[in-house]
């Protein structure tokens, strides 16, 4: 359920309201202790069907098996335990949630490995996916390593997949059309470089290759194809998957470098599954608006279902705003912000969170320093938008990019509502 605070409510009356706690309320929605409500902030409440309290020497395990529930579910009913903290005595614990879950669908989620520990875990239970990002290679074709041991240690604990994200990221650190090319151009670079993807997903248990490359030039586009062609071949071989990111078009002939090279139908032909990276209408150097504004990102999806089978297809959703100074000069870039903070920064500035039923978006206008700001970001209502819609499409489900920044209520609201795909078991 979703509460959206009237000037007045305080959490102590919201949770009498909904018959749950206030720790409850603070923990589902990321609350700081001394965080103060804002009209118009959306609040996730999740009204347990059973309740345990514990005693001390419990163990998930033990609470879990009494309840006739596996660990991994517990934690989707209560997602602050994934992240590692000891169970307190008098603690209530939720054994079920009110309200009936769709699915099951493919939750992914993309992840540096530089991510903070609890933020992962936090998204663990309810992840199919975990996307590593990113692989990337040189002109010799050897391999740019991230440090992926964390995270795959990880996606094997809670029973997600791994998937190897390959971009075009070259030694520099920079991500290159130029170089992207002649990886597509040269047969030779191209093998070696499968080569040494292979070997590294055999050897680290990756499920499959997510091939990640935007900005492709239009003469590029068939070698781009051949080679997706080629790297799907190899992975099919080894009873691996092909996934592949597409930019967010409309119509087939849509002009741009970000769109040219991503033809939907020939790319959807080949993949076994796709990402639309169905954001960024909102942009760092745009004019202020949504990030993903629903009506752009049902347009998308709309046409890729013309294209490709929707048990392929994988909506993108942000997880992170931005915040703009007013007036918006050109070449000024917008402060990123997570969805989390930008609630945080409402509640300091006294400001009211207002949403826009057309994008089906949260905002707020600040001062600062006699400058005015615009934050548009995410909240529940806005990503249980996007989730109605990926089931009314009977989509295979979406992908968050990414997952560096925490967004508790977005956990606290799968937990109520959807019913996650697993690869494999879990070892909790």
């Amino acid at each position: 359920m979703i509460h959206v605070v009237t000037s007045g409510d305080n959490l102590s009356a919201i949770a009498r309201q909904y018959g749950t706690s206030v720790s409850r309320l603070r923990s589902d929605n990321g609350l700081l202790p001394d965080q103060s409500l804002v009209p118009g902030q959306a609040l996730v409440v999740l009204q347990p069907t059973a309740t345990y309290t514990v005693k001390s020497g419990d163990t998930l395990y033990s609470i879990a098996a009494q309840a006739g529930l596996t660990v991994l579910e517990l934690l989707q009913y209560n997602p602050v335990l994934a992240q590692g903290q000891p169970l307190l005595p008098g603690e209530t614990l939720a054994l079920g949630l009110e309200g009936e879950r769709q699915g099951p669908f493919t939750i992914n989620g993309y992840a540096y490995p530089h991510i903070r520990s609890y933020v992962l875990r936090r998204a663990m239970p309810f992840l199919t996916d975990l996307s590593v990002f990113s692989y990337g290679f040189r002109e010799d074709g050897s391999l740019i390593v991230p440090q992926d041991g964390p995270l795959l240690a990880e996606a094997e604990r809670f029973g997600a997949g791994a998937m190897l994200v390959l971009t075009s990221i070259d030694e520099n650190g920079s991500f290159s059309t130029r170089h992207a090319s002649r990886l597509f151009q040269n047969q030779a670079l191209q093998d070696e470089v499968l080569d040494n993807l292979m070997e590294v997903i055999l050897e680290k248990g990756y499920r499959g290759l997510d091939a990640d490359f935007e900005y492709i030039a239009q003469e590029d586009a068939n070698a781009y194809y051949a080679f997706l062609g080629n790297a799907k071949d190899r992975l099919h071989e080894e009873g691996r998957v092909l996934h592949v990111d597409l930019a967010p078009k409309t119509y087939a002939g849509q002009p741009g470098l970000l769109y040219e090279g991503h033809d939907y139908g020939v790319i959807g032909s080949i993949a076994d599954s796709v990402l639309l990276m169905t954001y960024e209408w909102g942009y760092a150097y745009g004019s202020p608006m949504a990030v993903a504004p629903l009506p752009q990102v049902e347009a998308v999806l709309r046409y890729a279902l013309t294209e490709i089978p929707a048990w392929k297809i994988q909506m993108g959703v942000p997880n992170y705003g931005y915040d703009w100074t007013l007036p918006q000069r050109e070449g000024q870039r917008a402060t990123t912000v997570g969805n989390q903070e930008a609630v945080r920064l409402a509640s300091q500035m006294g400001t009211e969170i207002q949403f826009d039923e057309s994008a089906q978006a949260p905002f707020f206008h600040y001062s600062r320093n006699g400058r005015r700001h615009v934050v548009w970001f995410e909240d529940a209502r806005s990503i249980a938008a996007k989730l109605e819609l990926a089931q009314e499409l009977s989509l295979s489900g979406w992908a968050y990019w990414n997952l560096l920044r925490p967004f508790p209520q977005n956990w606290a609201l799968v937990s109520n509502n959807i019913l996650v795909r697993r690869r494999t078991v879990s070892l909790i």
